[in-house]
C-alpha cells in the first residue's frame, strides 16, 4: 500500500535533473550552495534550476554558514520555498535568518549517539523543519552528503513538535526500512541516487521514490 512520504532529492545540478526529480515524484528539490560539494551550484545556475521546477514541487537552498552576504545573493536571485541550514548554526542565527528573510527554515542536526538528540529539542523551539542527518566523519570536508547513516533505533517512536526529515546514507535499497524503523514520514536523499558525484540518475530517483512510498 502506498505510503504518503515525501521525497526531498537535494544536490541538483542541471534542468534536466530538476525536470527527472519532479517526475519521479519528489515533493522537494535541494539546491547545494556549498562550495565544496560536488553538488554546488551558482545562485545564477539555481536560478535557472529552481524555474525548471514545476509548480507545487518546494524549492529548497541548502547553505552551510553562509553570511548575510551570501543569503542576501542566493534569496534576491533565486525564487526559493526554503532555507536549509546545515552548518553550525545556532539557535540564535535561525532565528536571525528567519527574520531576515522570511523564508521557511529547516536546521539540520547531526546525529552519531544519542547525546546529539537534545539539540533536536532546541532547534525545532525556532525553526520550521528539522533534517536529522548523520554527523559527518572526523576530518570530512563537507557536512552531509557523505553517504553515512546513523543508527535508525536512537529515533525509532520518537516524536516531535515539528516536521522532520530523515537523511543519511538513504539509497532505493533501504529506505524503505529507515522509514519503518524510524516512522518518518519525509525522507531526503542526494548521493543515493547518483551515478556519479553531483551526477543524478533517473532511474535511481524514480526507484527510491517508489519505495519510499511502497516499501
Amino acid at each position: 500500500m502506498a505510503q504518503d512520504i515525501r521525497v526531498k532529492i537535494c544536490g541538483l545540478t542541471t534542468p534536466e535533473q530538476v525536470v527527472a526529480a519532479a517526475e519521479a515524484g519528489a515533493a522537494y528539490i535541494g539546491l547545494n550552495f556549498f562550495a565544496r560539494s560536488p553538488r554546488y551550484v551558482t545562485p545564477d545556475l539555481a536560478r535557472d534550476l529552481a524555474l525548471a521546477a514545476p509548480p507545487g514541487v518546494a524549492k529548497v537552498a541548502l547553505s552551510v554558514d553562509a553570511d548575510d552576504a551570501l543569503l542576501d545573493e542566493i534569496t534576491g536571485t533565486v525564487p526559493l520555498d526554503m532555507l536549509q541550514l546545515h552548518g553550525s548554526e545556532t539557535v540564535e542565527r535561525v532565528e536571525e535568518v528567519k527574520a531576515r528573510y522570511g523564508l521557511p527554515v529547516m536546521k539540520v542536526v547531526g546525529v552519531a549517539d544519542a547525546a546529539d538528540l537534545a539539540q533536536i529539542a532546541e532547534f525545532e523551539a525556532v525553526a520550521d523543519q528539522i533534517l536529522v542527518d548523520a554527523k559527518p566523519p572526523k576530518g570530512a570536508d563537507r557536512p552531509g552528503g557523505n553517504a553515512l547513516a546513523f543508527d535508525w533505533a536512537l529515533i525509532a517512536g520518537r516524536e516531535w513538535a515539528k516536521p522532520w526529515m530523515l537523511a543519511g546514507g538513504l539509497v532505493p535499497g533501504n529506505v524503505a526500512e529507515a522509514i519503518a524503523h524510524t516512522g518518518a514520514r519525509q525522507v531526503d536523499v542526494a548521493s543515493g541516487v547518483e551515478s556519479a558525484p553531483g551526477v543524478k540518475d533517473q532511474g535511481l530517483m524514480r526507484a527510491f521514490v517508489e519505495a519510499a512510498r511502497c516499501g
